[in-house]
């Protein structure tokens, strides 16, 4: 839930001035002034124990960035006889943000199960689920190959014409270039065939290698030099190195970008739409998100020609 109701209630011992003050929260907060719609909050906590009024509060200092305080806010009115359902869910989603997956997994289950019909609850209970499945390695327990071996050209290999010249046309030069892409994007290459992928998958798996491998979870995110020169003549440097969490995506989407590595715009809009539709639980409704979030800032996800 978001924005600014009007609710009255509570011990308010002037109701009339906690009108007034989420009257006025709610005006700053379409002019965009949330830090002081946040201080006419304030005074209607103070006025009021109305679980709404508390709940507001608790979401603008969450847009904010004041996590910690919204989350006692939240608390507070979720563990009571009858828990504010809007409170629960927001909360589970930071939750699940902090990684503390049993007790987002617990809140959700808890809105359900007092209003079955709960669509908003219901969906992110969906992505926690999903995000209890998904392992991803930590850089610390990551062992990648050595730089030599990823600095070894393609050509060096053993590998038929056809495959060859399509990874040519791909810019993908070392062994390093292949461990970065996965079968999805190679396989929307025109003119590249199941074939040349299980050639090429074949000769990695001889080197103890697979396709995508410096993408999952340790690998290092970052933009090919030639890719980041295309988007820098389209956009300032500035925007392409503003961090992921600036779109605002949702928790599955956000899910899918964490499995990539993907920690920029910039390094989101070198992907294709293959790459990120062959990661697990990453649907259209995601794609068609994340298409609009770039076309905000005048990108678009890279396209094979």
């Amino acid at each position: 839930m978001s924005g600014l109701d009007t609710v009255i209630g509570g011990k308010a011992g002037n109701p009339e001035q906690v009108k007034k003050c989420l009257a006025e929260a709610a005006r700053l907060e379409k002019a965009g002034d949330r830090a002081a719609a946040v201080r006419e909050l304030r005074t209607a906590h103070e006025l009021s124990d109305d679980p709404s009024v508390t709940f507001q509060l608790a979401y603008m200092l969450d847009l904010l960035g004041e996590e910690s305080e919204a989350v006692a806010l939240y608390t507070d009115i979720t563990n009571c006889r009858k828990p504010h359902i809007n409170a629960l869910v927001n909360l589970a989603v930071i939750c699940e943000d902090r990684g503390e997956l049993g007790r987002a997994e617990r809140l959700l289950r808890q809105v359900v199960e007092t209003d079955p019909n709960h669509a908003r609850g219901r969906l992110f209970l969906k992505d926690v689920m999903a995000s209890k499945d998904m392992q991803v390695e930590t850089e610390a327990s990551f062992i990648g190959p050595s730089s030599a071996i990823l600095d070894t050209p393609v050509t060096d290999f053993e590998l038929s014409v056809r495959a060859r010249n399509c990874l040519k046309k791909m810019q993908i030069r070392t062994l390093g270039d292949l461990l970065k892409i996965t079968e999805a994007e190679l396989l929307s290459y025109k003119n590249f065939g199941e074939q040349s992928l299980v050639e090429i998958k074949a000769m990695l798996s001889q080197k103890g290698l697979r396709l995508g491998q410096n993408l999952e979870g340790g690998g290092r995110g970052g933009i090919r030099k030639d890719i980041l020169d295309e988007l820098k003549a389209i956009v300032p440097e500035t925007t392409l190195n503003k961090p992921i969490s600036s779109l605002e995506l949702s928790v599955r989407a956000r899910k899918a970008l964490q499995l990539l590595n993907i920690a920029s715009i910039g390094e989101l809009a070198s992907r294709t739409e293959a790459e990120l539709m062959g990661v697990k639980n990453f649907g259209a409704t995601s794609l068609h998100e994340i298409r609009e979030r770039l076309a905000q800032h005048g990108l678009t996800l890279r396209q094979l020609s």
